[in-house]
């Protein structure tokens, strides 16, 4: 069984089989019954111990339009919280057959161990400050419905690249894909690895904003900041907020992307949010087909599975 812990895990052609099968699946969204009888029988657990409405959400739907039956697990209200370990809430999930686990975790890694325990799929739907592989897919589909390819694009990743796995997954996938990426941040909210990666670093937004075709702005991650990465959230956003007047700068045919939860007015201006060049609810949606996709290769048996 193959899982998906790192978008870095993932070719070329792996990539590419995603977005190609979650352009296929999202046709499914335009029936009027948008189930498929493909992971009927199959169990697929959501193992929730951090917060996120959103991706868990996707994820839940994306499974259900595959027919699996779906277990939600929340680490606050369970034995998790009475102090049981990763390991045992794993052996657990292995006693009752789980096919697939979905695992969001605050420790870095997380997925990687839990992958050891299971024998089903492991999907890592963000652990800590490392990784969120689905979500640099659903970032890269979006990117070629909008845009026709990813190949070639100037993509701009901005704010707080330290805390966020996003900018780590998309980094590695757009590589991958063959797109140029440019980190931009403040010099206290960029990783010190950050040379090791294979994109470009400035902290200068308003001379990166003319040759960009996609600028993803990230949020400011104040719950996971034990100290002052920057003076005040106005100079922030005076210097690394995308308001209208940087929105002029873009080409015309630059799009505005978000993982989202966005902090309006802090990252991204109201105005620009709701403009028709953000992919934003867009990427909502392609999240549901490309994680439909993800959990079809995976799960489905005889297709080809992803990762390694």
């Amino acid at each position: 069984m193959r899982h998906l812990l790192s978008a870095g895990d993932l070719d070329r052609d792996e990539a590419t089989l995603v977005l190609d099968t979650a352009a296929e699946l999202a046709r499914v969204g335009d029936r009027s019954v948008k189930k498929l009888p493909t992971l009927r029988g199959r169990t697929v657990v959501n193992l929730f111990y951090e917060d996120s409405t959103r991706t868990r959400t996707s994820f839940e739907v994306a499974a259900k339009r595959l027919s699996a039956d779906v277990v939600n697990f929340s680490a606050k209200g369970s034995s998790v919280s009475k102090g049981e370990s990763l390991k045992d809430t794993a052996l657990t999930l292995q006693a009752m057959g789980a096919d697939g686990v979905v695992i969001r975790h605050g420790a870095s890694g997380a997925p990687h161990r839990l992958a050891e325990w299971v024998d089903g799929a492991v999907l890592n739907a963000g652990d800590g400050t490392h990784e969120h592989p689905t979500q640099a897919l659903l970032d890269a589909y979006t990117m070629r419905e909008r845009r026709g390819r990813v190949e070639g694009l100037r993509v701009a990743v901005v704010g707080d690249v330290l805390h966020s796995r996003v900018a780590r997954s998309n980094v590695l996938l757009l590589h991958t894909l063959g797109a140029e990426t440019t980190l931009v941040a403040p010099p206290t909210l960029m990783p010190q690895s950050v040379h090791t990666w294979p994109c470009a670093v400035s902290y200068d937004l308003d001379e990166v904003l003319p040759k960009t075709d996609v600028v993803m702005m990230l949020r400011v991650q104040a719950e996971r900041m034990h100290a002052a990465f920057f003076p005040t959230a106005r100079e922030y956003s005076r210097r690394y907020g995308l308001d209208r007047e940087r929105l002029a700068r873009l080409p015309d045919d630059a799009i505005v992307m978000h993982p989202g939860p966005m902090v309006r007015g802090m990252e991204i201006s109201a105005d620009v949010a709701d403009s028709p060049r953000s992919t934003i609810t867009e990427q909502v949606t392609n999240g549901v087909s490309v994680r439909m996709a993800v959990l079809y290769l995976l799960l489905g048996g005889s297709a080809p599975a992803i990762g390694s």
